[in-house]
């Protein structure tokens, strides 16, 4: 494992009684940056941070985080890393400030020390003025971002981030992209699993796709929208007969369908000569399409072309033409 690398996992595999839910998981994340595991519920993203977190043994495979290995050294990682899972865990009776500093205690800092810490992460959160309130009163997104602000106290080298902006509404989930942001620019590393595309797309320094056990593809949001194509052709056809008949005809060349709005997409680089094709193909008298937009390739798109399904959220687009 080289320095610059902070996670890394090789032929991991891991079951549960005879189902296997990790099946040959490769990884290798540079320190200092955003990893994201995209994929829908079941794909495996929660048991590989718990395999990463020493929180479960693998059945194959080995795997280092921060340059120990999670089985045979797994004090030493859980020594540098920390761990937000999906759901918050705080005592709702204490406020804010007790928290931090009752886990900071555990984690034996001094008295001064704890409540120093403290009170650089309230600040660091902008959870100063709720200080000393009883966290049972906090919103969501309060909640959130003082689980997340315990989960720093020991100053991680490498935090584990699973599904954190589940629940959360617009606002707060912009303020947790804000920290984790953050977070990577202070050399963090921080492994995000997330079913929201838009989420790994506006974070991530690099994804990986994972479904059934499998990473399906790796890279940067860019290079995954050019694994699919550049550009996404959606056409609107004129009833549900037409929408079957489009469907069965393109079959694995969709990349996007809505039957509510009567959309099928495709992919396509783009260019005239291929777009106009495309229709004479599908419509060569005219009759059955009765629009059609252009649309940069989406993370769905990726989704879509690489497993046969869409995740269980969709993206905001803007057609361009």
């Amino acid at each position: 494992m080289t320095p610059d690398i902070a996670i890394e996992t090789s032929n991991l595999t891991t079951s549960y009684n005879s189902t296997l839910v990790l099946d040959g998981i490769d990884l290798a994340v540079s320190a200092g940056t955003v990893f994201a595991l995209l994929g829908p519920n079941g794909a495996g993203k929660t048991t590989t941070v718990r395999v990463l977190a020493t929180l479960l043994a693998p059945d194959g495979g080995r795997a280092r985080v921060a340059g120990y290995d999670v089985v045979g050294e797994r004090h030493e990682v859980r020594r540098r890393i920390s761990l937000t899972g999906q759901y918050v865990a705080l005592d709702e009776l204490q406020t804010g400030i007790e928290n931090l500093e009752m886990m900071a205690r555990l984690l034996r800092l001094p008295g001064r020390a704890a409540r120093a810490r403290a009170g650089e992460l309230l600040a660091q959160f902008d959870l100063v003025e709720a200080a000393d309130r009883r966290v049972g009163h906090y919103s969501g997104g309060m909640r959130r971002r003082l689980d997340l602000a315990v989960s720093l106290l020991g100053s991680p080298e490498v935090i584990f981030l699973d599904e954190p902006t589940t629940g959360l509404d617009p606002r707060s989930r912009q303020a947790m992209w804000d920290v984790v942001t953050g977070l990577a620019s202070s050399g963090v590393t921080v492994l995000l699993t997330t079913q929201h595309l838009e989420e790994a797309d506006c974070l991530a320094d690099r994804i990986a796709v994972l479904d059934g056990g499998k990473i399906v593809a790796e890279g940067t949001a860019d290079e995954l929208k050019q694994q699919v194509a550049g550009e996404r052709l959606d056409m609107q056809v004129i009833d549900c007969a037409t929408f079957d008949c489009l469907t069965d005809h393109l079959g694995r060349r969709v990349v996007h369908y809505d039957r509510s709005t009567l959309t099928v997409g495709v992919a396509t680089d783009g260019g005239g000569a291929e777009v106009r094709a495309l229709l004479d193909e599908l419509d060569p008298e005219r009759l059955k399409i009765a629009r059609f937009a252009l649309h940069t390739a989406s993370l769905d798109d990726v989704f879509m072309t690489l497993t046969g399904h869409h995740t269980n959220t969709t993206e905001s687009e803007t057609a361009h033409v």
